[in-house]
């Protein structure tokens, strides 16, 4: 008697398909297993007594019990009254003997006929083949999930990189090096909190929905909240918030949380990522600059197990101390032209022009300044390097150095030509602030189309000497995984609308 639903009998092929139809095939068999009363989705667990990778590193403990373990069906081999399966789950891959004695001729052909993609439950004996295969014989093999589609039959790699990305769980099934890159993301980040909680900060969950957009220079994506009827932004930096939180009396915070900004995709960027961003008071940017090295070299220590990381055919060495550059020092040598001559606009676009660099359209100062550097600088700061004292126009948070007030106390680490952190001596100066946020208004950057004067007013009761830092999480991550695209340390990118 039929065990279909009314739209089941319509989804599901009534007559044997063509092998060579791969889908339509699996659904004609999940048909004759509900016809069946063996429904697999009706399966609501599996006691495995231990996962694939228990058994092969406890093998020897273990040879001869019976255990019951599961995994995705990945591979098999059918040899007249046996089979043998490749069963993998999450951190390993082992093989099933099953046979004709053990299970019975009616679930052997249930067995044999399984497709490669299907999840399965197994019981049995552990035992080593006579090859010395470490294996499990099946006394039985449970259906859990059939799986509709077929596999790829076969990873290609880079020609497969536009559906790596858009369907990441196929590259997660068929790749274990991708779920070991992701799961080395998840140890590198817990790390990191690991390392500052150890250093006496304070982690605080800060809100993403702004009604003003500040902290940073970049396009915000926009909303409305109804229930208020106003416009509001999703936040391009936690730097406002977490300084209101030095004001109130915490001395050292920082949150790990998602950021927003309006831009173009490629290898370096992505419209949403995750940022590092931490205050801490009563200190300079030389100790946040030493809080940075400290904690690079502790994450290669704890989570690589190395200070030499291969990035993009390069080796680059995180032993410290890490070199120490001047940004105009490097401005000089690489573009040819100090920070002072580019006091205004106009000097710095005629500067560009004769460097031919492209500009974006209406380019303001700071991005043409950012042009500048991005292009003639950035691509020989191979080896880790900390670049000191960056312009003043360029850093509308920082404090400027007194004996050469166009410059500010801000920190920019590089490696692999990736800037990896941003830190400032930050700006406590509520007058200063307000006169350089109104400098940005003025120029039309984005980022300050409105001045935050809660964030002014927070100010004016006083900030104490405070370093701050950012550090763009998947920047890091390429650089110490040795990848050359943002999307490869990305669980699912975005990517353009098919």
């Amino acid at each position: 008697m039929s065990k279909l639903r009314p739209f089941e009998e319509e989804l599901l092929p009534a007559e044997q398909p063509s092998p060579e139809d791969q889908p339509a095939m699996r659904r004609w068999k999940l048909r004759k297993l509900k016809e069946g009363g063996r429904d697999p989705y009706l399966e609501v667990r599996f006691d495995r007594t231990h996962t694939i990778h228990e058994l092969q590193e406890g093998f020897e403990t273990l040879e001869g019990s019976g255990v019951k373990t599961a995994g995705r069906l990945m591979a098999k081999r059918a040899h007249g009254k046996a089979a043998f399966l490749d069963i993998a789950d999450e951190n390993g891959r082992i093989q099933v003997y099953a046979n004709i004695d053990a299970l019975g001729e009616e679930e052997f052909e249930r067995t044999a006929s399984l497709d490669i993609g299907d999840i399965i439950g197994v019981e049995g004996e552990l035992f080593r083949t006579r090859t010395g295969q470490q294996s499990v014989k099946a006394a039985v093999c449970r259906l859990l999930v059939k799986a509709l589609e077929p596999l790829p039959e076969k990873w290609h790699g880079i020609a497969d990189v536009e559906l790596k990305y858009r369907k990441r769980y196929l590259d997660l099934i068929m790749n274990p090096e991708t779920r070991e890159r992701f799961r080395l993301r998840s140890r590198i980040v817990t790390e990191m909190r690991r390392f500052l909680d150890g250093r006496g900060f304070l982690e605080f969950e800060l809100p993403i929905l702004e009604p003003i957009c500040g902290g940073a220079t970049a396009e915000p994506f926009v909303t409305h909240w109804n229930a208020l009827d106003n416009d509001f932004y999703l936040r391009i930096a936690i730097e406002l918030r977490l300084k209101r939180l030095i004001v109130g009396g915490y001395e050292q915070v920082y949150e790990i949380g998602r950021i927003f900004r309006n831009e173009g995709v490629d290898t370096r960027h992505n419209p949403e990522f995750s940022m590092l961003e931490l205050y801490w008071a009563y200190v300079d940017y030389t100790d946040i600059l030493q809080l940075t090295e400290d904690m690079v070299v502790h994450l290669c220590d704890t989570c690589l197990g190395t200070r030499k990381v291969e990035s993009s055919g390069v080796t680059l060495g995180f032993e410290p101390p890490f070199a120490r550059r001047q940004f105009d020092e490097l401005l000089q040598e690489y573009a040819g032209v100090a920070v002072a001559d580019l006091p205004d606009r106009k000097a710095a676009e005629a500067c560009a022009k004769k460097l031919r660099i492209e500009l974006p359209k209406d380019a303001g100062y700071e991005k043409i300044i950012d042009a500048i550097w991005t292009e003639k600088v950035e691509p020989n700061l191979v080896q880790p390097t900390f670049v000191l004292d960056y312009p003043v126009a360029i850093s509308p948070l920082a404090k400027r150095i007194p004996d050469r007030p166009h410059l500010a106390y801000r920190f920019e680490l590089f490696a692999n030509c990736n800037e990896l952190a941003n830190a400032f001596s930050e700006l406590n100066d509520p007058i200063d602030q307000r006169v350089r946020m109104e400098q940005q208004i003025a120029r039309a950057v984005e980022g300050y189309r409105e001045l935050d004067e809660d964030f002014l007013s927070s100010l004016e009761y006083g900030m104490p000497p405070t370093g701050g830092l950012g550090v763009g999480i998947e920047r890091l991550l390429m650089v110490l995984l040795g990848e050359s695209s943002i999307r490869e340390v990305m669980v699912f990118p975005q990517l353009r609308k098919r």
